[in-house]
């Protein structure tokens, strides 16, 4: 068990922060919901059914679509582009998806490798292409999930206000659905693309995120 922890403490460290972080938004989230239905002389609601209405539901996905946007993106993108000094890219000249021998697939594939690398066909198709393939669906169904939600406590409101509901394609066009929408992916962006960037003139000593700490500002892809 010990061993265990040792060796996945990182991601362990990672789901346990997001498990208080989620608590903690559930319990925030709950008790301005309450207090909104309160100052509007509305009833107030327990936090079991808060935790299954639309605007939890809204509020968690909106981050996580935005959140393996990004994943999607940078996954494919780092493929094809280069940031030249830069720990999060390839060096330049060596943008593309490389050959079987430095993949190590097909005949070049190591007793340990995974089993879909060694074989041809689809199969390896779809192993290779398959973290971004994960990503984009969970991208997409999370969309989807704010979507729906959304049009939800959408609609909700327009029925306190006294105005027409709209349907989920409308909901599709209005400018809550993007404005919710966009605030999250320009962070993202400027999230990875600021990181690109630093990563080139900073350092943090002993982090794979970073150059060792004398390296060039020119060197591409190292790590520290």
């Amino acid at each position: 068990m010990r061993r265990f922890l040792r060796e996945n403490s990182l991601s362990l460290v990672f789901f346990g922060f997001f498990a208080a972080a989620v608590a903690g938004q559930a319990l925030a989230g709950w008790q301005d919901f309450n207090d909104e239905a309160t100052a509007h002389g509305e009833t107030t609601i327990s936090l079991g059914r808060y935790l299954t209405s639309s605007p939890f539901g809204n509020a968690v996905l909106e981050n996580w679509q935005s959140e393996y946007l990004q994943f999607t993106l940078y996954i494919l993108l780092t493929v094809w582009f280069v940031q030249r000094g830069s720990t999060e890219s390839k060096a330049p000249g060596e943008a593309g998806p490389q050959s079987d021998a430095e993949q190590r697939v097909g005949e070049h594939a190591e007793p340990e490798s995974p089993l879909w690398a060694r074989v041809a066909g689809w199969r390896r198709g779809v192993y290779s292409n398959s973290l971004v393939g994960l990503m984009a669906a969970i991208w997409i169904l999370s969309w989807f999930g704010q979507s729906v939600t959304g049009w939800s406590t959408y609609n909700s409101d327009q029925l306190t206000h006294h105005q027409p509901e709209v349907s989920w394609l409308g909901y599709l066009g209005t400018a809550d659905f993007w404005q919710a929408t966009l605030q999250n992916w320009q962070s993202e962006f400027l999230a990875v693309g600021s990181m690109l960037v630093f990563s080139i003139y900073l350092r943090q000593r002993g982090s794979p995120e970073s150059k060792p700490v004398g390296a060039p500002h020119d060197e591409t892809g190292s790590e520290g």
